[in-house]
């Protein structure tokens, strides 16, 4: 049955609706709900659409806009800060994974030449499914996160020679001499491209920015992308190449964030797309046909990524469950070797039902991939259940009179003013790749959970004259406020708050000294606001100092009815108009005084003189 193009769209974006949230509900990501979704809508399943080479073909338009964004975020700064693990770890895993899959390939009967590009293309990683993945468990700030994200990069990179290289890989005889003609036009064209774009496209989006309005402007980018992408398809490359030049040239321009601010929010619907048309272009009927063979190519393709990974996260120093969390976020297949292949087929590289079982390969590997985290990560926090506590760094110098919990931005505020007056402290750390880090600017800190009582016993909290908790985990700092409270109660103790929620779990564990983390810079922005929009600097800090005693007096009344949230919202609806109250009356008491200054009458005073 063939749906009506309107009737198409609508089922399509109403099977993404329903089922994406589906999976991010079951914490599987939204790639992995886009592929379902698409796979549901494929000729495979309903059959909405039937055409899926066609769908690709048009959601290809996602993947160079992607690029497009890539190149955009490649600031020349930003590289050269991460060059290391980039250039690094990146080459690394790429020329390493492709090396060992190749040489799979090759025994299992591919030629040398179809060998190495599927090597290639197996060796890359789902940028988009491992950082959506690193981000909603927070891990994008750690050590296997930060190389994750470069590893991820340098791959991204790797895409535009592999997409340029390409036609070397594929002629009507496997076994022909590459055409190095194709090479030296694509450098050439590069260059073009850079020139062009450094003393003509600059200029000319500059007069569009201050002569034009924000629309045309917008598409004057996006016809920078299209132009770009156009130009290499011309000379037989990539347009995907085009939109990554165009992206780089305006990457350290003034443009780069009004145009990240413009395209952003079509990013995530344009990769939704493509998902779902490669989705619909997965050719389930292999999977049924052939389940063994490919779940078991899946998983020897996560095996081999992982090893690699992991041997090369250990030369570089990482530590044992690091490089592990790294060797199983990047061990499936990538969204762009969907590209790859899809492109080995045009210039014969590969033949279609190779590429028809590598495409079902990575399909499978995303699945899985998921499933693999969580399942890692869980048996990861077992084992560390299971093992004995690590061991706290020995404290040499237990007598400072201030001991602080958390050396974070907050502590670390904390920690510099009391060094430049003089006062000695003991700091502890309980994320020991933070202690690292620190350490290497000269800083002096102890590894240690403050939440076990013999660290702070060692730590001389007996003894110490005030104990500042800047610990960054609410949980965390509830439990050693407790603690303190239980073996230490004479030891003042200032903490740090996230929220009112953290402030309340504090109080109700015994402290009265708790400073709230964004408060006061954030009544500093309310005040510099209201100066710049007229306000004389004498009202505006007379504004604030009326909200700071008004919240501080709210935050008493919530923390007696914090446990009815009933009680807790009528008392925050009544505070908000309390306060409108409070302005107003001020706002009239300074419009009387100033009127009394001058010697005018005031309203509804007596004039009248003995």
């Amino acid at each position: 049955m063939e749906y009506p193009l309107l009737l198409k769209l609508v089922l399509l974006l109403l099977a993404a609706v329903v089922v994406v949230p589906l999976f991010q509900r079951a914490k599987l990501g939204a790639v992995l709900g886009y592929l379902a979704a698409g796979m549901l809508v494929g000729p495979w399943a309903f059959g909405i659409v039937t055409n899926a080479e066609a769908t690709l073909h048009y959601a290809e338009a996602g993947v160079v806009l992607l690029l497009f964004l890539i190149g955009l975020e490649l600031e020349p700064s930003r590289l050269w800060a991460l060059r290391r693990p980039i250039f690094g770890l990146g080459a690394a895993q790429v020329l390493a994974s492709a090396a060992a899959i190749g040489v799979l390939a090759w025994l299992a009967g591919m030629s040398v030449k179809a060998a190495a590009l599927t090597g290639f293309a197996l060796s890359l990683s789902s940028t988009a499914l491992v950082l959506a993945s690193l981000a909603e468990r927070g891990e994008l700030s750690h050590r296997h996160g930060r190389e994750g994200f470069a590893i991820l990069l340098f791959q991204d990179l790797a895409v535009i020679p592999l997409l340029a290289l390409l036609p070397l890989f594929g002629t009507d005889r496997m076994d022909a001499p590459p055409n190095w003609q194709t090479v030296t036009k694509a450098l050439l064209v590069i260059g073009v491209v850079i020139v062009i774009g450094r003393h003509a496209i600059r200029p000319a989006l500059k007069a569009l920015a201050t002569h034009a309005n924000r629309e045309v402007f917008t598409a004057a980018a996006l016809l920078l992308v299209a132009g770009s992408a156009w130009a290499t398809t011309q000379i037989g490359l990539s347009p995907a190449l085009g939109a990554f030049l165009a992206g780089v040239l305006l990457a350290d321009s003034e443009f780069r964030h009004e145009l990240e601010a413009d395209i952003e929010p079509f990013k995530g619907l344009l990769l939704g797309l493509f998902f779902m048309a490669v989705g619909m272009s997965a050719n389930l009927g292999l999977l049924a046909e052939r389940p063994f063979e490919l779940l078991g190519a899946a998983l020897a393709l996560m095996a081999v990524k992982s090893l690699v990974l992991y041997a090369i996260a250990r030369f570089d120093g990482a530590p044992n469950a690091s490089a592990q969390r790294l060797a199983v976020a990047l061990a499936q297949g990538g969204e762009f070797s969907f590209v790859l292949f899809g492109a080995a087929v045009v210039h014969r590289a590969l033949t279609e039902p190779v590429a028809d079982f590598l495409i079902m390969v990575v399909t499978v590997s995303l699945v899985m991939a998921p499933l693999a985290m969580r399942g890692h990560a869980r048996l990861l926090d077992r084992w560390r259940e299971r093992r004995a506590p690590p061991d706290y760094d020995p404290i040499d110098v237990p007598d400072n009179p201030v001991i602080v919990a958390g050396f974070g931005r907050f502590g670390q505020m904390v920690c510099r003013v009391l060094q430049a007056s003089g006062i000695p402290f003991t700091a502890l750390e309980a994320n020991s790749e933070q202690v690292d880090v620190v350490r290497r600017f000269g800083n002096r800190i102890y590894y240690g959970d403050a939440s076990r009582l013999e660290l702070l016993h060692a730590a001389g909290a007996a003894k110490a004259r005030l104990f500042v908790l800047a610990v960054d985990d609410p949980a965390k700092s509830v439990q050693i406020a407790e603690l303190l409270r239980h073996h230490f109660p004479r030891l003042p103790i200032i903490a740090r708050a996230r929220n009112r929620v953290h402030l309340f779990r504090l109080r109700d564990a015994g402290v009265s000294n708790i400073i709230r983390e964004t408060f006061g810079t954030g009544l500093e922005a309310a005040a510099a606001a209201l100066v710049a929009l007229g306000r004389t600097p004498e009202d505006a800090a007379r504004t604030v100092a009326l909200f700071r005693q008004h919240d501080e007096e709210l935050i008493e009344r919530q923390y007696g009815v914090h446990e009815d949230e009933a009680e807790l919202v009528q008392t925050s609806r009544q505070a908000a108009q309390q306060i409108r109250e409070v302005f107003e009356q001020d706002h009239a008491e300074q419009i009387r005084r100033q009127r009394r200054e001058r010697g005018k009458p005031v309203a509804g005073e007596d004039q009248s003189r003995d």
